[in-house]
């Protein structure tokens, strides 16, 4: 038997029509040079319209690929709304990734066209000659004559390739199992992975975001969504925002703590997002340049593990509640939600949030044992995580990984257990977790205990040789600013913490930990520093 319900596709086009014409007023406030500028998703769709027009004009049509080499900013969310709506694909390149890497995706996906913030140019315009399928190169906010460019691409100033285009675009009838976007892994472990979005897996997931149980986004909310477009297109906020009507705050190249804290005194958020390191940095800002943060109802942590320690303080210190979550680019991202029960009582709540969070519902979740077998939620048995849902990639583009799929359920190569109410506690990655004379030790449960310090800015542990042990802990640490410790004095605090077998011998000092291009502690690149004697290491006996 069949149902009754009409067939009608979950499209880009359709929330984009939906959110600028139920949400006219809802806004996109962008920080720039001279403090906020503001626009409407009304005004957005206008552009967003215009820059379809000026798109089909280059030659865009079907699913040919449309990159952004872009900040957080209004502009980038045109880009997000016009080009999966005409029927494109919208490949956002990460910034952040080495030039080879860069070069290698954009080949990859057969990109035609970049549009790219005038102030990442010194880092794209090199690479240029080695993006052969690109045709046009669009500038927003520079001259483009003052552009250097090899002569098959084509500079034009998004301005100019949106002036005098209609204001309506009919946004096609697409389907909706048709590719929306694109983004591209980080590349820690082998080349970068394209994972192909559809425009109905970013429907479905748009509509978790929004529910109560996960980001719990409203037409009362103002985002500030600091985790950029170009990461797991931004943890699903743009489109979220369109579904509900919420406001984003766009930090645009305004990363550092100073601009951040007066985002929030200024605009007020009452919602925002990023990883881990962002919110260490404004807590360090904070202390000697306190902002009022009382608007802010909600903030959303992912990438990696959150340091209990953060969590405590800036609830301590500022009353605003952390949740974590759990995703990749594999899942879109949403697979957990960090969000306790009601009616806990305050140490329980704070345990639950120091998990990765619970599971939504469209996204199953099991984990398995190194011979595969199924391992139960009992919250004490370890195994490898394994996913399978509506917005989590089943392949990737153009390339076979058999190793990363398992009868179809996705292998995160993440570790650690659930408990019987599906709470998620990762303990590490399956790279990084330290066997020790046969014996497993957590590299994120040494991290937030050396954190706990009060003298411990930033803390990574890795896994290094050890002639009698096989593998020992490695301890990296970034001292806060006007504080002194010694890693005697470190030890001696996490005797209390961890076993004795577990605590770290080999301890090293740094000025800053090398992050990933998504904010990540860096832990290959910490690898390769100690095996090339790059380290000052100290050793306790």
């Amino acid at each position: 038997m069949k149902s009754t319900m009409q067939d009608t596709p979950m499209s880009i086009g359709q929330l984009v029509r939906f959110g600028t014409t139920i949400h006219p007023t809802a806004e996109i406030t962008t920080w720039g040079d001279n403090g906020p500028t503001t626009v409407t998703f009304d005004e957005l769709g206008k552009r967003a319209a215009q820059l379809a027009h000026g798109l089909r004009s280059l030659g865009i049509d079907d699913d040919q690929r449309v990159a952004t080499f872009m900040w957080n900013n209004s502009a980038h969310m045109e880009a997000y709304m016009a080009v999966p709506a005409m029927g494109a694909v919208l490949h956002t390149l990460n910034i952040r990734l080495f030039p080879e890497q860069l070069t290698y995706i954009a080949e990859h996906a057969e990109d035609r066209v970049i549009i790219a913030d005038a102030s990442l140019l010194p880092l794209l315009t090199p690479l240029l000659p080695t993006m052969t399928t690109v045709r046009h190169l669009v500038v927003v906010g520079a001259d483009p004559s003052a552009v250097t460019a090899p002569e098959h691409i084509d500079v034009l100033n998004y301005e100019e390739l949106l002036a005098g285009n209609p204001e309506q675009f009919d946004w096609p009838e697409l389907d909706e199992r048709s590719a929306a976007a694109m983004c591209y892994t980080s590349g820690t472990t082998g080349d970068p992975k394209g994972v192909v979005y559809s425009h109905r897996s970013i429907w479905l997931h748009s509509m978790q975001a929004c529910m109560t149980d996960a980001i719990a986004l409203s037409q009362s909310d103002k985002v500030l969504a600091i985790v950029p477009m170009f990461h797991a297109m931004s943890w699903g906020l743009p489109y979220a925002a369109l579904m509900v009507g919420a406001s984003l705050i766009m930090p645009d190249k305004y990363l550092q703590p100073a601009p951040l804290a007066e985002m929030i005194a200024t605009l007020k958020p009452t919602a925002a997002a990023a990883v881990p390191t962002i919110w260490q940095a404004l807590l360090v800002h904070l202390a000697e340049h306190p902002v009022d943060l009382s608007s802010l109802r909600d903030v959303v942590v992912g990438g990696s593990a959150c340091p209990p320690s953060l969590l405590r303080e800036f609830h301590e210190k500022y009353g605003v509640h952390i949740s974590q979550a759990w995703g990749m680019t594999e899942t879109s991202p949403l697979g957990t939600s960090g969000r306790p029960d009601v009616g806990l009582s305050p140490e329980d709540e704070f345990d639950l949030r120091c998990t990765q969070g619970r599971f939504v519902a469209a996204v199953r979740a099991r984990l398995v044992d190194d011979a595969g077998k199924e391992l139960p939620w009992d919250g004490v048995q370890v195994g490898e995580l394994e996913v399978r849902g509506p917005w989590v990639t089943g392949s990737y583009y153009r390339v076979d990984a058999p190793d990363k799929f398992d009868d179809g359920w996705l292998r995160t190569g993440d570790v650690g257990t659930i408990s019987p109410g599906g709470y998620l506690r990762l303990t590490d990655r399956s790279k990084d977790i330290i066997k020790s004379g046969g014996e497993w030790i957590s590299s994120v449960e040494l991290e937030n205990h050396v954190m706990e310090h009060p003298a411990v800015r930033e803390a990574a542990v890795i896994g290094v040789p050890d002639t009698k042990w096989d593998e020992r802990p490695l301890v990296a640490v970034v001292v806060r600013d006007g504080a002194t410790v010694t890693a005697e004095e470190l030890r001696e605090f996490l005797t209390s913490r961890v076993a004795h077998w577990q605590l770290p011998e080999r301890w090293t000092f740094l000025d800053e930990v090398p992050k990933t291009s998504v904010g990540k502690y860096d832990k290959k690149r910490l690898r390769s520093n100690h095996a090339d004697g790059a380290l000052e290491v100290v050793e306790l006996g």
